[in-house]
């Protein structure tokens, strides 16, 4: 006598739980690169503020112009 296993499954769902997944991905790591640019961006802003300032603007906040960028990201480096 023989025995004979047979699995069926469903390929259209796994199909599509696949595709969810990729989707999934892709508009995560698109919302985390919108999320970085718009970071970048409010700080690039920041630093062309301050480089439009005088240089007696910048000593009356304590900082010199070599030291904008240091100051725009210190959170960042702890510098």
């Amino acid at each position: 006598m023989a025995t004979q296993t047979t699995n069926l499954h469903d390929t259209a769902i796994d199909t599509r739980a696949r595709l969810m997944a990729r989707i999934d991905a892709f508009l995560s790591t698109l919302g985390q690169s919108v999320n970085a640019y718009m970071h970048r961006k409010s700080r690039m802003d920041e630093i062309e503020a301050l480089n439009a300032l005088s240089d007696v603007e910048l000593a009356k906040i304590g900082i010199t112009r070599d030291d904008i960028p240091r100051h725009v990201f210190r959170d960042m480096f702890y510098i």
